[in-house]
């Protein structure tokens, strides 16, 4: 890994800009969705949940709550929670009857859908707004945040 040739001030003044901004970020959005979807909108718990049930169909409450870096028995809440709501579904694992696979329902795809059809279209109106200069610096720092995404979850 390259050294990191920045200044304490450089860094402590871009930590505190994303600390400031990602928050009112995502409240943003989040309130622009509210008031455009026609149900109640999951808490952000829930749809991170709903999403990593998408992309790994089957997981059990224990290795959604390690990738998710939240305790299991938040998970198992948020469980709960959806499954009375009719978004996820608990199998039993054949092998195991103690350990149960989650499952998307039809409607949980369709209202995650719904959502992230939402976001995508909040968040190209609001990027069709700025400049190009805006834009591409946007654009350039998506994979720096990915990367910052990935050091603050290896360090759990």
């Amino acid at each position: 890994m390259p050294e990191n040739t920045a200044s304490v001030q450089d860094i402590d003044h871009v930590a505190a800009g994303l600390v400031a901004c990602l928050p009112g970020l995502a409240r943003a959005l989040d309130r622009q969705v509210a008031q455009d979807y026609a149900h109640p909108k999951p808490p952000e718990a829930q749809l991170t949940l709903l999403r990593h049930v998408e992309d790994n169909d089957g997981v059990t409450v224990r290795a959604a709550a390690e990738a998710l870096l939240m305790k299991p028995n938040n998970v198992s809440a948020l469980v709960t929670q959806l499954t009375e709501q009719g978004l996820l579904e608990r199998r039993q694992d054949p092998a195991d009857k103690r350990v149960a696979h989650l499952h998307l329902t039809g409607t949980a795809r369709q209202q995650l859908a719904e959502v992230e059809h939402l976001m995508g279209a909040h968040l190209t109106r609001a990027l069709r707004a700025m400049t190009e200069g805006e834009l591409g610096a946007l654009g350039s720092a998506l994979h720096a945040l990915s990367a910052l995404g990935r050091h603050l979850q290896s360090r759990h």
